[in-house]
């Protein structure tokens, strides 16, 4: 029985690190924004307390990435450079995957990626990518059926 071949481009460090800043900037924003009004509902309670949110960044990172990593494969920033995480099989993972290799990006950053660059630069991996069994892949941007012809403006 002959298994299906596919064939699976693993994305580059520099596509991966512009997802990953597209995503800081996202999640810093939203809990800046947050910051924020918590902070001026503190002066308006009387009080000049620090935000209840700050230092929240690496908690907020991980749950935005292990949620839409295990649901979908992307964050925001791997669907702008047209990548995601998957398998080492190419299928798609679930939240428990998603969550160890969200770890190390999250908490562990600097230490996760020398020991995979140091360790599994050739495969493109990440210390927390070994442990969670995933890999990041480059997509190839054609999510439509292959029975259909799409017809835009222009084109006729």
């Amino acid at each position: 029985m002959e298994a299906d071949s596919r064939t699976l481009h693993i994305a580059s460090w520099t596509d991966r690190f512009l997802a990953w800043l597209v995503d800081v900037v996202i999640v810093g924003a939203v809990l800046g924004s947050l910051g924020e009004l918590a902070s001026a509902f503190s002066v308006l309670a009387g009080g000049l307390a620090a935000s209840p949110l700050a230092g929240l960044n690496g908690v907020a990172l991980f749950l935005y990435w292990t949620a839409l990593e295990g649901s979908r494969g992307q964050s925001a920033g791997k669907m702008v450079m047209s990548i995601a995480v998957t398998d080492e099989r190419g299928e798609s993972i679930d939240y428990g995957t998603a969550a160890i290799e969200s770890f190390g990006k999250a908490f562990v950053l600097p230490l996760d990626c020398l020991i995979g660059w140091l360790a599994y630069d050739e495969e493109g991996l990440r210390l927390f990518n070994r442990l969670s069994s995933t890999i990041v892949v480059e997509q190839d941007g054609t999510d439509r059926p292959e029975d259909v012809e799409y017809v835009y403006p222009g084109d006729e």
